[in-house]
């Protein structure tokens, strides 16, 4: 007999096609699937009811997706406080070339359980540091989200132009063309599951025009095509990469992204913030999603992405985290207020509405990872991943409208997230690893890199 979950007497905010919402609705969930959503309680005489949840005074969601983050940077968090990207990065690349497998399976359990403890249910990472004799990094990442049991895309990263190269990167810090495309290819055939009930989706992702050479970017837009995965890369984040560009090549980031098979339904780029009309015609006509970072942009004073102009225009976009070290909270539930308040900064109080900013959060995030169809919303047939937020509390009572005080309010605590229909935080708190043991595992390994990277003695 099928096992079912019934969540009931909570608000419902589906992000369905039609933004369909419910004051006082019901979710069944039957096994790992969404079985049923609608108003008022649930159906009567549901068999195998294992779990019946009184959702009064709550607000469910579809789970979060984060479509960005660099997991390894949790053990850098709030170093090089006062430097624009090019200048944080050049402080940080020694740091990060010391890495190793445990460092990096600690640093993935970090960002990881902030991250689901949040309302997460599909992580994305990007990860393209790779030292020499570190270790199987990627696996260290798999096997982190594998037992905290989210949903998981990573993407096999790279870097192969150095600064004798002309790239950002100090050469120690990069890998050989070929290394790279044998390494993605070897992650791809190892890992990953395109079964519509995937908890682990591999994509190809070279660092970014800066740090990788044209080569290497159209040889990976190549294997990704040719395995049938996505990718995903850095584009348009500071006007130094825009100068940088077209030093190099000649050209802006968007017209060199082009010229290497770098645009379509099958790519997405990281922040996208300095981007003209023309720029966002050709993502919206090849249909490239973007991973919009809002307290990132803000931490590393990139600027602020066009993103109401981007969903006028028909772009995919989603919110990202990025690295926790331009990013320190680690959090995406804290992203959808940032998105909002930062794009109406830009473009006025109706750039962005609070259903919006819940929409980049969910289904937005499943669109620019390509899985709208199987997570994102609350619908008859998707996967069960969802979030009940209470928000009858002090820091929300008093908010008659229940998105507009997850989006616009503090915090809201996750009194129960499911994932897969498997419940992984209950009353705020994971249910499938230890957080405090996290915790001290982060601050040792936070210790070690700094040691070995000469910042401590």
């Amino acid at each position: 007999m099928t096992e079912r979950i019934v969540i009931e007497n909570c608000a419902v905010a589906t992000v369905d096609a039609d933004d369909t919402e419910y004051a006082g609705g019901h979710v069944v969930v039957a096994a790992n699937r969404i079985e049923s959503v609608g108003a008022g309680p649930a159906p009567a005489g549901l068999e195998g009811v294992v779990r019946r949840v009184d959702g009064t005074g709550h607000l469910l969601t579809p789970g979060l997706v984060n479509t960005h983050h660099h997991f390894y940077q949790w053990l850098t968090r709030g170093l090089a406080q006062n430097s624009n990207l090019f200048n944080w990065l050049v402080e940080l690349y020694p740091s990060w070339s010391r890495i190793d497998e445990q460092m990096v399976y600690a640093a993935a359990q970090g960002s990881l359980a902030m991250m689901v403890r949040g309302g997460v249910t599909t992580a994305m990472d990007h990860h393209y540091v790779f030292p020499k004799d570190s270790g199987d990094l990627l696996g260290a990442e798999i096997r982190a989200a594998a037992e905290i049991g989210v949903r998981f895309s990573p993407t096999r990263g790279s870097m192969d132009r150095g600064k004798s190269d002309g790239g950002l990167p100090p050469d120690f810090a990069v890998e050989t063309t070929e290394a790279a495309l044998i390494a993605t290819e070897e992650a791809i055939d190892t890992h990953h599951d395109a079964s519509f009930d995937s908890m682990l989706r591999i994509g190809v992702a070279p660092c970014s025009p800066f740090s990788v050479t044209t080569d290497l970017m159209r040889e990976a837009a190549a294997l990704a095509r040719r395995k049938g995965v996505r990718l995903h890369t850095h584009g348009s984040e500071t006007v130094e990469e825009e100068k940088f560009c077209h030093e190099l090549f000649g050209m802006g980031p968007t017209d060199y992204f082009e010229s290497t098979g770098w645009l379509g339904d099958d790519v997405w780029m990281a922040h996208c913030i300095h981007m003209n009309d023309a720029d966002i015609a050709a993502f919206a006509r090849t249909r490239t999603g973007v991973a919009h970072c809002p307290s990132s942009n803000a931490r590393l004073a990139a600027g602020i992405a066009r993103v109401p102009d981007m969903l006028a225009a028909g772009i995919p976009v989603g919110l990202g985290v990025d690295g926790t070290a331009s990013n320190e909270s680690g959090e995406l539930h804290t992203e959808l207020r940032n998105a909002l308040l930062i794009n109406r900064l830009r473009g006025g109080e109706a750039a962005l509405t609070v259903r919006q900013a819940l929409r980049l959060g969910t289904y937005g995030g499943a669109e620019v990872l390509g899985r709208q169809s199987e997570i994102g919303s609350i619908e008859a047939g998707k996967l069960a991943d969802l979030a009940l937020w209470k928000v009858d509390g002090l820091g929300h009572a008093s908010i008659a409208d229940p998105v507009a005080a997850i989006v616009l309010g503090a915090a809201a605590p996750l009194s129960l997230l499911l994932i897969n229909g498997r419940a992984v935080v209950e009353d705020s708190h994971l249910t499938t690893v230890d957080e405090d043991a996290i915790a001290r595992s982060t601050r040792a390994e936070a210790q070690r890199l700094a040691k070995f990277a000469g910042l401590i003695g």
